[in-house]
């Protein structure tokens, strides 16, 4: 497997250059940008720009194997309001396009919210009427993501949404896209479940895995903490990935430091190869 970082874990918002060169001095084989409403890869970066950030990346032996973008919490595909689902749909596809350019193969999207208590004044809506909106969104993006090549991975978040490996698993057999499958994040089901079970139900639909830990004795949004510090049983992901085939990325998204916030990113890539194997 190798060894990625997502943009978010690192100190303020850097420009490409430093994200990259960071990244390979902590001995990464990747990066992961996220678009954006600024920054290096935005909704406002044109195609050339995206390019740039892909050339500077190559220049310095670095992947950019995946995008992911924090935008869905501001534009959820399941809102009530129209105008909202429709913007959301049109980030997926620029993310598709961003991630065509950059040469990755997958986006990290939310599939949606029926609640996210973490944001103040975060709509709540009826569950039944997010996964029917959910599910027509994706049963038309589908062609998009199979016209450009990319893989749409719905992420498992704190949504409360799509709350366990069976009903993601027939979410997305039902959405039935060559293009349509998961991105697992390991430290995202620790306090309602295991995530080696969630690996072996879900399967090849894994098209990619985020890294993080949480200690389930805090409960809440402060519980995620550095690798091997919190109650994810890592020998036996990384047991239920191989079971699977799985062996591309696994990428870190973690929480910079509030002193020296970069420090972060290399003592993730230290716990990293003590869970890969490097």
């Amino acid at each position: 497997m190798k060894k990625g970082i997502n943009v978010w874990s690192f100190g303020g918002e850097l420009s490409a250059r430093e994200y990259v060169e960071i990244a390979k001095d902590a001995g990464y084989d990747g990066v992961e940008f996220a678009l954006a409403e600024s920054g290096p890869v935005s909704l406002d970066s044109s195609d050339e720009d995206i390019k740039e950030v892909g050339r500077i990346a190559e220049g310095e032996g670095i992947e950019t194997p995946s995008v992911a973008s924090g935008l869905y919490w501001d534009y959820p595909i399941t809102s009530s309001d129209e105008k909202t689902r429709m913007k959301a749909r049109d980030i997926v596809r620029r993310q598709l396009e961003v991630a065509a350019i950059l040469g990755a193969d997958t986006i990290l999207v939310v599939p949606g919210l029926v609640g996210a208590d973490f944001i103040p004044g975060s709509e709540v809506m009826e569950y039944d009427r997010a996964y029917d909106l959910s599910l027509e969104a994706f049963l038309e993006l589908k062609d998009d993501a199979e016209k450009i090549g990319v893989n749409i991975g719905l992420e498992n978040v704190w949504n409360k949404f799509l709350l366990s490996p069976l009903e993601m698993r027939d979410f997305v057999d039902k959405i039935d896209g060559s293009h349509v499958g998961v991105y697992f994040d390991v430290g995202n089901v620790v306090y309602t479940g295991y995530p080696e079970h969630w690996i072996k139900i879900l399967g090849d639909r894994i098209k990619k895995v985020h890294v993080k830990d949480f200690r389930t004795s805090v409960g809440n949004i402060n519980g995620f903490v550095d690798l091997l510090s919190g109650d994810v049983n890592y020998p036996a992901v990384v047991k239920a990935l191989e079971e699977i085939g799985y062996d591309d990325y696994i990428t870190a998204e973690m929480t910079p430091y509030n002193n020296y916030p970069n420090q972060s990113v290399y003592a993730t890539s230290v716990a990293m190869d003590k869970i890969i194997g490097k």
